[in-house]
């Protein structure tokens, strides 16, 4: 073997240089900084309208008489997401994520300026439903763009960037809200939201058309819309708003919704879902499951923690809401921590463990009904809870999408959606009608929050009705946990 010539040398070198993988940039990096700054201000925005808009619903609904349809104006908006998510998924993955993200941005303004100047209850709530096919349309589509604009390595990054910035609103928005609210009215927390559209539209859209705008293929392109899976959707949606109704109703005519929703909903749940779901299958079908589990269980028990600090520690609503605000900051932190690429090889490990913090912070939330515990105690409990989701949701997230093939993630993005938002639906109802059925008083304003010093004292074990049938939800899910990686 002779040595190389000096010029054969300096070819090599060059090769070598150009061959060479370049460094992948983060998530802020020259490449995804317009992006990355563009997709987290559509999710600053929707932070921002379920901590503000929530805050305002009361006095919306009793200025334009319609506390009776208070429980309507949350179920519209959810049971037309459900529909969208769907729509989206396919949308996405045949034409790519642009045009459905622009359309949910758009709805999603078009159905809060709706709301806010709606002169009556019933134009109220057909502007949450409108606002729902939005954010059904972007939750999604944002998935999509983030499986097509980076690289695996940063996915993670880019979900934790997607947990802090749940961080501001959760502790500004009600309080912004309130004042706002008090001073300003209440259609100016929903009129003036849109405004924040313009953010995202001037960032998100041009670095989209860029980085992820088109279909995959062309044959992806002319491929027709799934009809069929447009009317499993339908019966999603129209079953879920049936159990809802039911939950609400707690008589024996409620038994009619009620079979027809289940009806409706079995059949579609079953068709929109990978197989496999329900058994918690290996991969995949258990990281849809596990979502759902995950979400419904932990949601659902904090819905329920304001009211109790209220009526039986005799909090007022403010500081039983301050109680879970250090809740978005530790969240942002277990997101944060399962962002690191040297944990990845524990990953499985890791949502196990967030299971078992979240199991653990919905047994322990309850035991302040103990007077001899301190109030305190409840918010230091949620707060590791809060940590585990982090860790499980952000987790979840890029499972889905390392699992799932180009063509393929806006149908498996909507089917982990759905899982989410159908759990907390169906676990909301059914926790719901527990804590009416043991004396638990004003079920629609407790499920949202919506708790004030008027509201009626309910029975402490009206209160463990609710979380202890969540804990086991949440128990199982730490099972189905170990079940998420392939290569377990």
């Amino acid at each position: 073997m002779t040595a190389l010539e000096p010029r054969d040398a300096e070819v090599t070198a060059a090769l070598v240089e150009t061959t060479a993988p370049a460094p992948i940039e983060g998530v802020l990096g020259r490449t995804y900084r317009a992006l990355s700054i563009g997709i987290v201000s559509v999710v600053l925005l929707i932070a921002f309208e379920a901590t503000a808009v929530g805050t305002a619903m009361p006095v919306a609904a009793r200025e334009l008489h319609g506390i009776p349809l208070y429980a309507f104006a949350f179920s519209a908006y959810f049971t037309t997401s459900l529909f969208a998510m769907v729509l989206s998924g396919q949308w996405a993955d045949r034409r790519g994520p642009l045009a459905p993200l622009a359309t949910g941005i758009g709805a999603f303004g078009a159905g809060l300026l709706l709301s806010g100047t709606a002169a009556g209850m019933w134009i109220f709530i057909l502007g949450r439903a409108v606002q729902g096919v939005g954010g059904g349309l972007v939750i999604v589509a944002l998935y999509v763009v983030i499986g097509r604009a980076y690289p695996e390595r940063i996915r993670p990054s880019i979900m934790a960037a997607f947990s802090a910035a749940w961080i501001v609103p959760s502790v500004v928005g009600p309080l912004a809200s309130g004042t706002v609210t008090e001073h300003l009215g209440w259609r100016w927390v929903f009129v003036g939201i849109p405004v924040l559209i313009l953010l995202p539209l001037g960032l998100a859209l041009p670095a989209i058309r860029r980085m992820a705008g088109g279909p995959t293929d062309a044959e992806a392109a002319a491929e027709p819309f799934d009809r069929r899976r447009i009317r499993l959707a339908l019966g999603i949606s129209a079953g879920a708003g049936l159990l809802q109704y039911a939950g609400q109703e707690l008589r024996w005519l409620s038994l009619v919704p009620a079979v027809a929703g289940a009806a409706l909903l079995v059949p579609a749940v079953r068709g929109l879902l990978p197989a496999g779901t329900v058994r918690a299958a290996r991969g995949l079908p258990a990281v849809i499951l596990l979502r759902g589990m995950s979400a419904g269980s932990f949601i659902v028990a904090e819905s329920f923690v304001p009211l109790m600090l209220v009526t039986q520690r005799g909090l007022s609503p403010t500081l039983a809401g301050l109680s879970l605000a250090a809740g978005g900051l530790t969240w942002a932190l277990g997101s944060y921590v399962l962002a690191r690429p040297r944990l990845e090889p524990h990953r499985g490990v890791l949502m196990v463990v967030g299971m078992v913090l979240v199991t653990f912070a919905i047994v322990g939330a309850p035991s302040v009904l103990i007077e001899a515990v301190p109030v305190w105690t409840l918010a230091v409990v949620w707060g590791f809870g809060c940590f585990g989701m982090g860790m499980v949701i952000a987790s979840t997230s890029v499972l889905l999408l390392k699992l799932s093939a180009p063509q393929e993630a806006g149908a498996n993005s909507a089917a982990l959606q759905i899982s989410d938002g159908l759990s907390n639906a169906l676990l909301l109802a059914a926790g719901g009608a527990a804590f009416a059925a043991l004396g638990g008083g004003a079920v629609g304003a407790a499920s949202h929050g919506a708790v004030g010093s008027g509201t009626a004292a309910a029975h402490p074990g009206a209160f463990m009705v609710v979380f202890l049938p969540m804990a086991a939800v949440a128990l199982v899910g730490v099972w189905v946990a170990t079940r998420v990686r392939t290569d377990a």
